[in-house]
Parts: C-alpha cells; structure tokens; sequence
C-alpha cells in the first residue's frame, strides 16, 4: 500500500509538471509563430520532438524537486520523525541536529524549538521524580512513628506515663503530616496561579507584632533574646494573608535553629518607596553551597532538624514573595547565623 502510494505522489508531481511544461511551451510556441511564418508541414514533423522534450523537461525539472525537497524537507521530516518518537517514548536526552544546508531552512526553526522543548522536558521530568520521592520520603516518616508507637501503645503492660508519651508522639507526626499535606496543597495552587492576591493597604508593622507574638511561648521556653527594630506605620498594598505565611515561616525557621540563650532580630525599614524585613538568627548557619539550593522543594541543608520540617516552608515564602512582587535573598555563615530580608514596595501614611 505504501508502494503504491509512492508512485501515485510521484506520477502526480510529473504531471503537474508536465502541464506547467506543456502550457508554457505551447503559450511560447504561440507568440513566436505570430512572429514568424512557418509551414504547418514543419510543424507536424517536429511535434513528437517538441513533446519529447517537454516530456523531457518535465521529468528533468521533477527529479531537480525530488532532489530538493531530500536535502531540505524529507530528510527534515525524517530527523523530526525519529526524534518525536524517542521522545514520545521519555527519552529527553534526544537532541536533532540541525540541517547543514548553504539556504535559509525553516525546518531548523522547528528542529531548534523541539530541542528546546525537550530540555524544559528533561527539567520537568527530572521535578516530578525529585518531588515525587521527596513526598515519599517525608510521608513514610511520620507514618512510621504513628505505626510504631501505635503498636507499643497495644502493650498490657505500659505504663500511663509512657502511654501518655506515646500518644503525644503520634500526636506530633500527625501534625507533621498534616503540615507536609497543607503545604504541598497550597504550594501547588501557587505553581499553578490558582490563588490571586487579595491585596489591600494595611499596616506591615502591625502584623510583623502580631504574627511575632504567637512565638512568645516557644520563646520563653528557649529563652532566646528578642530584638525588636520594627519601625512604626508602615503601610503596603499586597495580600495581608499571603504575606503572614511568609513572616511565620521565617520566625519558625528562626526559632527551630536558634539554640537556647540565643538571640533573634526582627528589623522593618521603609526608604524611598520600598520597605525591608529582615529576620535574623544567631543560629548555626549555612553553608554558601546550601544557601544556592534554599528555596527549593524538600531542599534541607540541616539534616540534624529534618524532623524538625518538611523542605517546603521557604518554598513558599519565595513563591509568595514573589507573588506579591517582592523579592528575597539570604545571608549566612556557619556557626554564626542567618539573615533572610524581603523587600517590598511601600506606602506613605499620607498615600493612604
């Protein structure tokens, strides 16, 4: 069938050939002969010559085609062809080579953008598996107390002290998974744009107070020195909500790797337009190598406080910051703390 095909595209070729042939030499033939006075008895003996050579023509200007349309579509096609299948087939590592032709080829603009649709491909393949285990490690982990102490729990012989402990730690790994969960619900509606800022003007020093205030307890427990430089009424226009997770989430990672008697800064300074919170920590520090790699998912440079978190909470407060036109960075050495500051657009009392 295919066979068959393959000659009726080409026998359909010649003809269209032909007859633009034929149609042209005749059109010639025409204007010439009203030229020129030639006996119609010459003319006859010559018509099988002139079909030859329009037969001729034909054929030749047909293989002239076929041989462009080789070096410039078919083996274009072909290229693409076997490509598209590797690449149906999850290889990402497939790249086309582009063609080598001495003329503009608008195959090589498609050939350039598959290979670079198979790179952002390869990037989001590479995503899904991190993520995937990722998730798969954080859930495994607190389903493992809950499973263990549970079954401990079973134990005629367990004191109520111990009982009581047991349950407080299944307790903690559901809170934990429960967190894992919400996290990755709502970070995944921020990937994929399905929460829009509800902004409105508010007072940004008022919240930072507020939200600082919830870690009063853990606080005191830890016995950890406050430095409160929050300067007073500062506005901004950005989603009030949005922003909170950004404020608990660094004064949480403040807290959890703050040791005992240390000591936590929270700074709010407005100048020209643009106001900074900066959170900082004399806690133990990152690496430079661990600071490229901080605001991505499940990313946890500390493994002594994996247990402690889940890798998503500076996931989100980038992506939020972001959001809300903000933008954030990070300073540290180990040993003698960490600094996160996010700068966002302000308002003057009198603007409002």
């Amino acid at each position: 069938m295919k066979f068959v095909k393959y000659i009726a595209r080409h026998v359909y070729r010649f003809l269209l050939f032909f007859l633009l042939t034929a149609f042209i030499v005749t059109c010639s033939m025409l204007l010439f002969l009203r030229s020129v006075d030639i006996e119609v008895e010459l003319l006859r003996q010559n018509a099988t010559a002139t079909f030859i050579n329009v037969v001729f023509l034909s054929l030749l200007f047909c293989i002239i085609n076929e041989v462009r349309i080789y070096l410039t579509d078919a083996r274009a096609v072909d290229r693409i062809e076997t490509s598209l299948q590797k690449i149906t087939a999850g290889d990402f590592s497939e790249k086309i080579e582009p063609l080598s032709v001495p003329f503009d080829n608008r195959f090589n603009l498609i050939i350039a953008g598959i290979n670079r649709m198979t790179e952002e491909l390869a990037g989001v393949e590479t995503l899904r598996a991190d993520f995937i285990a990722n998730v798969s490690h954080e859930l495994k982990t607190p389903l493992a107390v809950m499973q263990n102490y549970a079954r401990i729990l079973k134990s005629p012989t367990l004191s109520e002290e111990d009982r009581l402990q047991y349950a407080e730690a299944i307790n903690g790994a559901a809170k934990r998974l429960s967190d894992l969960i919400t996290n990755i619900l709502r970070l995944n509606k921020l990937e994929n744009q399905q929460i829009y800022p509800n902004a409105e003007t508010y007072d940004l020093s008022e919240q930072l107070c507020e939200c600082l205030l919830q870690f009063e307890p853990i606080l005191e427990e830890k016995a950890l020195e406050v430095e409160n430089d929050i300067a007073d009424g500062v506005f901004i226009t950005a989603d009030a909500e949005l922003l909170s997770l950004v404020w608990n989430n660094l004064f949480s990672n403040a807290v959890k790797f703050t040791p005992p008697g240390g000591k936590i800064t929270v700074r709010l300074h407005e100048k020209g337009g643009i106001c900074a919170v900066t959170v900082a920590d004399t806690g133990c520090g990152i690496s430079r190598e661990v600071g490229a790699h901080i605001f991505e998912k499940f990313y946890q440079g500390d493994k002594s406080h994996a247990e402690q978190g889940n890798g998503l909470g500076l996931a989100l407060v980038k992506r939020v910051v972001e959001i809300v036109g903000g933008e954030i960075t990070v300073e540290s050495e180990v040993d003698k703390g960490t600094a996160f500051t996010v700068k966002l657009g302000s308002k003057r009392r009198a603007e409002i």
